[in-house]
């Protein structure tokens, strides 16, 4: 056993990470060694959870070497969303050619790789299966350990790719088109869900009122540019705070409430009254960041931490990180973001999640499946078990 480990990778982490696990040793243990004289763990980290395909080659869970996205906005454009079917194809005519600019950039070949990660859910199903099966192809050829990853833990993460980045304990939101939460983070692989959307996503709604106000896809950059040069006081669209105590998010009502009020809007000739689009848009933006802010203000407040952490595509938006900014500050908390680059999906953020969890010896194997639900207390349930995630 210790030949053939030292033979196929001659003391590289993975392939030493492998051999102590045979006799027992934790596997995260050489984290803690001092000047440890070994190469750096190489991961490759792959998401195809959406409409980008995106790879990334990232060294010891925090030194990005390379991180390519190909974007799908032109084809899913003009339907004014994306269209699941046309993203899976998009994803097969992709996935080799990013996997291969990716290698490239980061100057590293398969045979440098310790360890491939990649987005097993949640997600659109279609999407997720060309990457999962790309990365068990890739896994079982050339024996790599593969890490299959939650895509929300990999938002959570993404800060780590920057150089200034929170100690535990910290607060996260996730906040994007899919997916809008807050975690209490006490460590890499523990996360306790604080509060959750019960309906639509922010971005979601950012995209379902860019439709109704006739702004195109995607509707986060339009209602953002467009809101620039409206007042956000102008309309009092609602606030659902969903009760006093509750960290719990929805966003169905504020939409239903902008389509009702475009559409009178509209009668009454729009613009004639006063108002304009980039009101409405200022409007409703501003109604989806107080509630936003508040509630991971308060969260944070809760669980007595001074670090709030903010990721996922809608933490973009500049209004939002500096309202949050400006009310975490008056709390005395820090506020951290991760570069736009790493806030949108991206392979990075799964490179990083994937090496931690091949470092606490979690592994896939071939009959790993995809999930398109898969909330983070479903990966702490995985974890406690001891078991790769599987299909629902």
């Amino acid at each position: 056993m210790i030949s053939k480990i030292f033979s196929w990778r001659p003391w590289r982490p993975g392939a030493i990470i492998r051999f102590f696990e045979t006799i027992n040793f934790t596997p995260g243990f050489l984290e803690n060694i001092p000047g440890k004289p070994f190469d750096p763990m190489i991961v490759l980290g792959i998401d195809t959870s959406c409409d980008d395909t995106s790879a990334a080659v990232v060294a010891d869970g925090r030194s990005v070497l390379s991180n390519v996205v190909h974007s799908q906005v032109e084809v899913h454009h003009v339907h004014g969303g994306v269209v699941p079917e046309l993203a899976s194809r998009e994803h097969v005519r992709n996935i080799m050619p990013v996997v291969a600019e990716s290698l490239s950039r980061a100057r590293v070949g398969m045979d440098d790789l310790d360890g491939v990660a990649v987005t097993v859910g949640p997600g659109l199903v279609g999407a997720l299966l060309v990457g999962l099966y790309y990365v068990k192809g890739l896994a079982w050829a050339r024996q790599i350990p593969l890490a299959p990853v939650n895509h929300l833990e990999g938002h959570i993460l993404s800060i780590f790719l920057e150089e200034r980045a929170p100690s535990f304990p910290f607060v996260a939101l996730t906040v994007s088109g899919g997916h809008t939460s807050i975690y209490h983070v006490e460590d890499y692989g523990r996360y306790t869900p604080m509060g959750q959307t019960l309906d639509d996503a922010a971005g979601e709604a950012f995209d379902k009122v860019a439709k109704i106000s006739g702004l195109g896809y995607p509707g986060g950059v339009a209602i953002e540019r467009m809101a620039l040069r409206g007042r956000g006081d102008r309309i009092r669209f609602p606030r659902a705070y969903m009760g006093r105590d509750s960290l719990d998010f929805s966003f169905s009502g504020l939409k239903t409430s902008v389509a009702l009020y475009m559409k009178r809007w509209r009668e009454r000739g729009a613009g004639g009254d006063g108002v304009t689009l980039a009101d409405v848009a200022a409007s409703f933006q501003e109604s989806v960041v107080d509630v936003l802010v508040q509630k991971t203000v308060t969260a944070a407040q809760r669980m007595g931490v001074k670090s709030v952490v903010m990721a996922g595509g809608v933490a973009c938006n500049r209004r939002l990180r500096e309202r949050l900014s400006q009310a975490a500050g008056e709390q005395a908390m820090e506020v951290y973001y991760p570069r736009p680059g790493y806030c949108t999906d991206n392979g990075a953020m799964i490179a990083v999640a994937g090496y931690h969890s091949l470092l606490r010896g979690e592994r896939g194997d071939m009959a790993l499946d995809v999930r398109s639900r898969f909330p983070i207390k479903a990966l702490m349930a995985d974890q406690g078990a001891g078991s790769a995630p599987e299909g629902d």
